[in-house]
């Protein structure tokens, strides 16, 4: 199959010129990619284990603690024991990061919606349902 017909190059140079947006934007907010993500989802999701994190983050678990021990020195979370199970550390925002997180989320909105306003809403319904339809193709791939 020649290059110009495989989907997954397009997908995958959309993918990458997003992230390399986000994180010049992300790099002047103080943060990285990563980090930013781990922020935005303890901010709905406090006391989340980091196992969980990693999986909602869609990174490993080793690239999690080393994301979660970075944000803990800056200050921006703290880690607690869990009060029934020792073993698991709850992880929450602080001020600190909380004020991180809203300057990282205004640049990203930004981009997301300077991305989105090239599009009608028509547009952006049928490109989430054409991406959700490969999403179920790849799933099942996977899964065979």
């Amino acid at each position: 199959m020649p290059a110009s017909e495989r989907l997954g190059l397009d997908i995958k140079r959309t993918e990458q010129e997003l992230m390399a947006v986000k994180h010049t934007a992300m790099k002047a907010a103080g943060l990285t990619v990563p980090q930013y993500s781990a922020l935005f989802l303890l901010a709905d999701n406090p006391g989340i284990s980091a196992a969980a994190l990693a999986r909602a983050s869609m990174v490993t678990p080793q690239t999690m603690a080393t994301v979660l021990r970075n944000l803990e020195d800056g200050g921006l979370i703290e880690r607690t024991p869990h009060p029934w199970h020792g073993n698991v550390l709850e992880t929450r925002l602080t001020e600190k990061g909380l004020a991180a997180l809203d300057e990282a989320d205004a640049r990203a909105s930004a981009i997301e919606g300077r991305l989105s306003a090239e599009f009608t809403a028509e547009e952006r319904d049928t490109l989430r349902a054409l991406l959700g339809r490969c999403v179920q193709v790849l799933s099942a791939e996977r899964d065979h």
